[in-house]
């Protein structure tokens, strides 16, 4: 059975209007993998849900879980699901709100780091969060989760 994931597409109108004339809110990946790595590193806030939870309420808990803050209140606008090459499928939602990027207070993970060094470390899930008009966020967001990006602006006017 495929691994499946729920997240949220936070979005706000965008200062300068931009194309889309949207921003979109994305979390850096934390750990030691995507330290040094920028573009095709963000992620939309998402995690792991089990078969009986409901996407929608896995997407609020790891909003809360990966940020440090509840989801803001507000319709969430189903953008549908992604495939990722490994087999995961992502659901995601959109939601129009505003939220604090540099208050995040993010949970965090455990690896052994170094490899095979027998130490386990800790690890923020998100470094940072920050918001980027779509053109940006394109190409700051991992590839698997692109069309989520792609499908706002169709969802957001339709």
């Amino acid at each position: 059975m495929a691994t499946r994931s729920a997240g949220v597409v936070l979005h706000r109108p965008g200062p300068g209007g931009g194309p889309d004339g949207i921003e979109v809110l994305l979390g850096h990946m934390g750990g030691p993998f995507w330290a040094r790595k920028d573009d095709g590193a963000w992620s939309i806030p998402k995690g792991e849900h089990g078969p009986d939870e409901e996407p929608r309420a896995a997407a609020a808990r790891e909003f809360a879980e990966e940020l440090g803050a509840p989801l803001p209140e507000g319709p969430l606008v189903e953008l549908g699901e992604v495939r990722l090459s490994g087999g995961k499928r992502i659901t995601a939602f959109a939601l129009a709100a505003d939220f604090d990027a540099d208050a995040i207070v993010p949970g965090v993970f455990t690896m052994e780091w170094p490899p095979r060094s027998g130490r386990q470390q800790e690890f923020p899930e998100i470094d940072r969060a920050a918001w980027f008009d779509l053109d940006t966020a394109r190409r700051k967001i991992t590839k698997g989760q692109l069309p989520l990006l792609d499908r706002l602006p169709a969802v957001l006017a339709g």
